[in-house]
């Protein structure tokens, strides 16, 4: 692992912000949804309270001054936001000294997971009475839902209700969902990043009541076929340490490359 590779890891969690927040642009424009380049990455605000939009791949093929700190805080002030930042392993020290001189916090700690990719090799087939399939353009609300209902099965906050349907709009996404008896049970998504070579595996969630017959790890199976076949030399995924998603993950091959962290700055109070 170096800089080089730690950057088009990264990716999967930067592009797909910057698509989403265009997303937003167009179906919910009141929300002000903004993304920016910036030392190598990108920054992105997706509203408010929002779970995605971060500063995410800077400062891995170039310096990360003072100065584009100073610009990733203005921007999330303006638009009324703690400004957040992603970083891993393979930052430079004096950028941690940085941001802890500068009163941010951990938010958030996750896994890159990786996998090279293979054209030809072939995986297990689905279980028995499911079908893998690409999703169609006006199943992104019900896919949307589903994974909502994965994260909270009580019900979403109404500040997050809908909020992940745009995973399922964005460009360059392919959705591929599981069904049984012609009913969407589980989903997840793919985003072919040619430029780094990666392709990143999220937006995934099952039905509770169909959790434990290997939907996710049909639904994994097919998107890795998808992703090799377009040329990407690695799959990646990101989530936190010990879930079920990480073994699922390390069942397929992956492994941890790093550890990261999201480090949080809050809106000085008034």
């Amino acid at each position: 692992m170096d800089k080089s590779l730690a950057r088009r890891l990264e990716a999967v969690e930067e592009l797909p912000q910057v698509f989403y927040a265009r997303v937003l642009q167009k179906t919910r424009p009141g929300m002000g949804a903004a993304e920016k380049e910036i030392c190598g990455g990108h920054m992105v605000f997706a509203g408010v309270g929002s779970p995605i939009g971060r500063a995410v791949g800077l400062g891995l093929d170039r310096p990360f001054t003072a100065e584009d700190l100073d610009r990733v805080e203005e921007f999330y002030r303006s638009r009324n936001a703690p400004a957040q930042v992603d970083l891993c392993p393979l930052h430079d020290a004096a950028v941690f000294e940085m941001v802890r001189d500068r009163g941010y916090a951990i938010a958030e700690l996750n896994n890159v997971l990786y996998r090279r990719l293979h054209p030809e090799e072939k995986f297990p087939a689905a279980p028995s009475g499911c079908k893998i399939r690409r999703g169609l353009p006006e199943e992104a609300e019900e896919a949307g839902a589903i994974v909502e209902r994965a994260f909270f099965p009580d019900g979403a906050p109404e500040a997050y209700r809908g909020l992940l349907t745009p995973l399922y709009q964005m460009e360059g996404a392919s959705v591929f969902v599981a069904t049984l008896e012609d009913r969407m049970v589980a989903c997840g998504v793919a985003m072919i990043m040619p430029q780094h070579g990666v392709a990143g595996m999220f937006g995934a969630g099952t039905l509770a009541e169909f959790r434990g017959r290997g939907l996710q790890t049909a639904l994994l199976c097919a998107r890795m076929t998808s992703a090799a076949e377009a040329g990407s030399e690695y799959a990646v995924v990101v989530t936190q340490g010990g879930t079920a998603s990480e073994r699922n993950c390390e069942r397929l091959g992956f492994r941890v490359a790093y550890s990261k962290v999201t480090v949080i700055k809050q809106l000085a109070s008034a």
